[in-house]
């Protein structure tokens, strides 16, 4: 694309001149302060406009591999409506730190022994070199990392907030623990085994405590894998049921852990959802997740024992020809008998190596009889109770009554152990699946006999009530957050334990716990298949710092640490928070700083939840981090710590930018950049490739970093190309070919206002005619609505059209009344360049607050119409008339048009007008 320098005019808009503009530029607005959002207390204070802006990008982590262009999609996005509303004269709040806990990082350290900050450190200023270099508008003084300890100190206060809560059931709200303990004191709520508060021991209070923290421990089924010492997320284990790492084997086992309560907030994440502006999409996703579901819980007798399963269906109990219980079920060693006992423990061991996805989805349906029966409550009937791998103990009550003749599952669980089937609703004449799903009449069901779905479940439910056998209940899918990790490279928890093992908060004054320095960053490993092996996280081997005296109020005792750390999903839970107050020391965010930037709006409605006012981000985030953020906020909200009950007001997810690869004969990917097209096919080094779509990477050797653009083109061109491959919502493919396109674009707009040969501005005093202003003020009008709305394709594509209207008609250089609003219209996408311009313009100040131009409306009333002529239908001619012409006056144009006129044989049999659309004559 390099021309020879001597034949380049020196002031032509090249890379090269682009690069020095661009530099310059950043600089002026680091040393200014530009971008600085003043709060309204505090540290960052300053004169506050009550019209304020708070867009946020999701919180990225700092990769070592640095970006390539996909990445910066949603950053620049994000920027581009920051700047357009700081032309509009609103405080907008742009910021971005780094969630900088996490398990890369930490895998590093093991490999190397260097220390995980030092890798992530460095990190962080590989990836903020390369964002600032695309020219975000970032308020600088406003970053975090999650990974300094003035951070994760209020990520720790957090958490004892939360742990030193309950959730009141009747308030339908976290309350603090202490008005739980004061009423169990008074005796106003009595203990759940009835036993006096007075009589019971520290131990045992704080173990009546622990059922209903926010917070607790708990013995918690998880995915343990030995050959890598470490519990591992359900995402990182493979449908075959091993770690994604390694491939070692993962298995299912209970191991004490940090819950956190989210299940309380189920109704209240659920309902909520409705307020929020967000992709129905992710509504969908955050509601399916939840799952919330009307029915029964029924008990089945069995043993002296009652099994209680949870069913969405209790009007099918009559078919109900068995019970299944998980494998981890604790009633499956009280009633199973003794000659079954070596069957389902194999079984179990078999089942450990399982993920529950594969449980899930497995098509072949196993399972061990327990040798126990139950008794079907409303048939009298006994039926056989099994052991099966398809049920969870994670979902409803870890047992079900399977119903063969209405469930799929079961039906074929039923055909495999040769189990009744028994059909309780009656299919439509000429079904001939196996179990049928839908609704219809009761059948084999007695006193539901003939009664629709609806009703029998009324029934049923009055008649399980009636006989003490069930109750009718909504049960959720959502399981508590399983909130440890047997890492080192993450928050220590604020805990430690007494000599009786009790949990015991630290004092906030001794906040923050900061991580030690250990020899070892990696966990204990076992033998792969050691299932029974008991992890040991880094930070046990810390003799010194989990062995520690501490006076907490009554004098020094030895006291041990929590040796797990939080997942990295905590410190990404309140980020915004501390955007706003970032310097704050008393407390994680100031009152009157938190209500200006997050609180409710009025203008937003009476039901304004509050929060960030935008919020960008991938859609792969749509379920776990979303919705632990909005728990988080939401027991904050009820503490009375934040003004708004939703930390999100608006989200948006950007598309993806993928990429062309290329591979050889062998299969293996080769370098995108070096590969040619000819004739519609693809060649490397002379041999012809296979060209495929996909995510854009290094595995497929098809990564175009932004560093490389900008050096290429320029970052205002690199912007600009980004915002204009398609709507933001929407994922697209890169070809680095056409960015091309977005550079000559930028030179004929600097062409048209500067002189390429001397630099000297080729602005004019001429007055645009009529025809240029209404397109300026149509171009005002469209983009100003463009950017407001995310629409920047189409914003680029009005500007574009403008300024060929310059080309075109105003050789001699831009007319000034086009020129300067034509540089504002284009800084939200291009700020380098257009400050660049402005400042030849003749201006003293940055355009960054504005002003940004408005449209006038009399320019934008269209002075004619035209008018499509339809004849039986089809479009045969057009005409235009005045925007004032009557429907009589469009009616005799139209029929006065010579090619209409001459399909007319007389009088036509109708004409209809649509004003300000069509003409539509029938013959």
């Amino acid at each position: 694309m390099s021309t020879d320098a001597s034949e380049t005019p020196a002031f032509r808009y090249t890379a090269e001149l682009a690069g020095g503009i661009e530099r310059r530029w950043q600089r002026e607005w680091e040393e200014r302060g530009t971008f600085h959002a003043p709060n309204p207390v505090g540290p960052l204070r300053g004169e506050v406009p009550a019209d304020k802006l708070f867009v946020q990008d999701m919180f990225p982590y700092p990769s070592g591999a640095g970006l390539h262009v996909g990445h910066p999609l949603g950053f620049i996005g994000t920027d581009v409506f920051a700047r357009y509303h700081r032309m509009t004269g609103r405080n907008v709040l742009h910021t971005m730190g780094f969630d900088a806990f996490g398990l890369p990082a930490e895998q590093y350290a093991v490999q190397t022994g260097q220390h995980p900050r030092a890798t992530t450190e460095a990190n962080i200023q590989t990836y903020l070199r390369q964002i600032r270099r695309v020219g975000l508008g970032h308020d600088e003084r406003r970053r975090i990392s999650t990974i300094d300890p003035g951070y994760y100190k209020w990520t720790q206060w957090i958490f004892l907030q939360i742990f030193n809560s309950w959730f009141d059931d009747e308030a339908k709200k976290a309350r603090p623990i202490a008005e739980l303990e004061a009423r169990f004191a008074d005796g106003t709520r009595p203990t759940p085994d009835g036993r006096p508060w007075a009589e019971l021991t520290g131990a045992q209070r704080e173990q009546v405590l622990g059922g209903y923290r926010l917070a607790y421990l708990s013995e918690a089924p998880v995915n343990w894998c030995p050959g890598l010492g470490t519990v591992l997320a359900n995402e990182e284990v493979t449908a075959d049921g091993r770690s994604e790492r390694g491939n070692f084997p993962v298995f299912r086992r209970s191991l004490r852990q940090w819950m956190m309560r989210i299940t309380a907030y189920s109704d209240r994440l659920i309902d909520d959802l409705d307020r929020l502006d967000w992709p129905e999409k992710v509504k969908s996703m955050q509601r399916n997740w939840i799952g919330r579901s009307h029915g029964a819980r029924v008990r089945f007798a069995v043993g002296g024992h009652d099994i209680e399963v949870f069913t969405t269906r209790p009007d099918t109990l009559f078919g109900a020809t068995y019970v299944v219980l998980a494998p981890e079920h604790p009633l499956v060693d009280e009633i199973a008998a003794a000659d079954r006992v070596g069957a389902i423990a194999e079984y179990r061991r078999a089942v450990a190596r399982k993920s529950d996805l594969d449980r899930q989805e497995n098509k072949e349906k196993t399972g061990v009889f327990t040798g126990a029966h139950a008794v079907n409550p409303v048939t009298g009937a006994e039926i056989p109770v099994y052991v099966a791998d398809y049920v969870l103990m994670g979902y409803g009550t870890g047992a079900i009554m399977a119903v063969p003749g209405q469930d799929q599952r079961d039906w074929d669980f039923a055909t495999a152990f040769d189990l009744p089937i028994i059909r309780t609703v009656r299919p439509p004449d000429g079904f001939e699946g196996e179990a049928y799903t839908g609704t219809g009449p009761a059948v084999n069901s007695g006193f539901l006999d003939g009664l629709d779905v609806a009703e029998a479940k009324k029934t049923i439910i009055a008649w399980l009530e009636e006989h003490d056998r069930g109750e009718g209940t909504v049960q959720f899918k959502l399981r508590d957050w399983l909130f440890s990790r047997q890492r080192y490279w993450g928050e220590p928890f604020p805990i430690v334990y007494d000599e009786a093992g009790t949990p015991i908060a630290v004092p906030e004054s001794m906040l923050p716990i900061e991580l030690p320095d250990v020899d070892d960053y990696s966990p204990r490993t076992f033998e792969p298949d050691d299932a029974n092996s008991e992890p040991s996280p880094p930070l046990s081997r810390a003799g010194e710092w989990v062995e520690v005296e501490l006076d907490l109020g009554d004098g020094p005792k030895k006291y041990r640490r929590e040796t797990n750390t939080m997942p990295n999903w905590a410190g990404s839970c309140w980020y915004q928070l501390r955007y706003v107050d970032p310097t704050e020391t008393e407390r994680f965010v100031n009152a009157e700083n938190e209500r200006y930037w997050l609180g409710p709006r009025a203008e937003h409605g009476a039901n304004d939840p509050g929060g960030v006012d935008l919020y960008i981000g991938g859609v792969e985030h749509a379920v776990l981090h979303l919705l632990y953020s909005r728990f988080w906020q939401k027991v904050l909200f009820d503490l009375g710590h934040v003004s708004g009950d939703e930390p999100y007001r608006r989200l948006f997810n950007q598309g993806y930018i993928e990429a062309y690869a290329y591979r050889d004969e062998r299969g293996t990917p080769v370098p995108a950049e070096q590969v040619e097209e000819r004739d519609g096919k693809y060649f490397f080094e002379g041999a012809e490739v296979k060209r495929e779509y996909g995510k854009m990477g290094k595995s497929l050797k098809n990564v175009v970093t932004p560093d490389d653009m900008c050096d290429r083109y320029g970052v205002d061109t690199f912007r600009l190309y980004e915002m204009s491959m398609g709507p933001m919502d929407v994922s697209r493919p890169w070809a680095t070919k056409d960015v091309v396109g977005a550079q000559r674009f930028l030179q004929r707009l600097w062409r048209n206002l500067v002189d390429e040969e001397t630099g000297a501005l080729r602005v004019t005093d001429e007055e645009p005619a009529e025809d240029a202003l209404r397109l300026l003020h149509k171009t005002i009008a469209g983009v100003h609505d463009d950017y407001a709305n995310l629409r920047y394709n189409t914003a680029g594509a009005k500007l574009i059209e403008l300024n060929n209207f310059v080309t075109k008609h105003f050789p001699g250089g831009a007319p000034r009344a086009l020129a300067e609003p034509m540089v504002l219209l284009l800084a939200p996408l291009c700020p380098h360049v257009a400050e660049e311009l402005w400042a030849k313009l003749g201006h003293a100040e940055s355009l960054a607050h504005g002003p940004f131009p408005r449209a006038e409306e009399k320019f934008l009333v269209e002075d004619t119409v035209e008018y499509p002529i339809q004849v039986n239908g089809k479009v045969k001619a057009r005409v235009v008339v005045a925007a004032s012409a009557s429907p009589d006056e469009v009616k005799a144009a139209a029929l006065g048009d010579p090619k209409v006129a001459e399909l007319l044989t007389g009088e036509p049999r109708k004409v209809i007008v649509v004003p300000g659309r069509l003409v539509n004559v029938v013959l």
